[in-house]
């Protein structure tokens, strides 16, 4: 999977990689369209399941409406204390608490690997199992 924040040319590696995947379908527009999600990653994942039915009609579409949605997420990097700020909410999944913590991660620009790790083993509720686990072991980075 490939995580799309860091610009243009990840966004062209992340195509231009699964076009030379793909090459040998390259001319099913139905299957690229189709396989394309496999290559991405939570936020990415959850912008495509978001697409309206009917909405794309070719794979060049897609990459297309894909770039112009992520290219310009990326332009404008989040401050530090976004990440600072987060906290699991009541109620929510750790899942979606990680992809949202994943994402913000990714639009903060900067190399913060060690206040990242740190604020997220404080996120969830002290109570919670994953809480206890990560403030009990060392952690050395976000990946």
């Amino acid at each position: 999977m490939f995580t799309i924040y860091n610009g243009r040319t990840d966004l062209v590696e992340l195509v231009s990689h699964f076009n030379q995947r793909m090459a040998v379908h390259s001319k099913n527009e139905t299957l690229m369209c189709k396989v394309f999600p496999s290559s991405l990653g939570p936020v990415a994942l959850r912008w495509f399941n978001g697409l309206k039915e009917g909405s794309i009609h070719s794979f060049k579409e897609l990459t297309r409406a894909f770039g112009s949605r992520f290219v310009t997420r990326s332009r404008v990097p989040r401050p530090l204390d976004s990440l600072l700020s987060m906290a699991m909410r009541e109620r929510e999944t750790l899942k979606t608490y990680f992809d949202r913590y994943w994402e913000m991660f990714n639009e903060i620009d900067g190399d913060f690997d060690d206040v990242a790790v740190r604020t997220f083993k404080v996120g969830p509720p002290a109570e919670h199992g994953l809480r206890q686990s990560l403030t009990g072991k060392p952690v050395n980075n976000v990946r």
